[in-house]
């Protein structure tokens, strides 16, 4: 399983440089939208990362999708909305709490 990122140059610029290959810089909302819809469908990708305020700019059906997603795992970062935690996406993710 691969990890991809979505979001602007300013997001994307360090998970380049820590050698993520899946990187997608995004400049608005409707590449946003595209780019998220294309990695949805990537059956290679385990984990998305994405800004939280990128995540709150989309559509309310593409949001409830990455909300409820499971493969892959969708852990939004930063911002100033309030996403779930790493914790929780790994316990929906695999079933279990593994800090218990």
């Amino acid at each position: 399983m691969e990890l991809a990122v979505i979001g602007k140059s300013e997001f994307v610029t360090g998970f380049r440089l820590a050698g993520v290959r899946k990187v997608y810089e995004a400049a608005d909302t409707t590449a946003t939208e595209s780019i998220v819809k294309s990695v949805l469908e990537d059956k290679s990708v385990g984990i998305l990362i994405m800004h939280n305020d990128d995540i709150s700019d989309l559509p309310e059906i593409l949001r409830k999708n990455l909300n409820e997603s499971v493969q892959p795992t969708v852990v939004a970062l930063g911002g100033s909305g309030s996403g779930s935690s790493l914790r929780d996406k790994i316990k929906q993710a695999v079933g279990v709490d593994l800090w218990k």
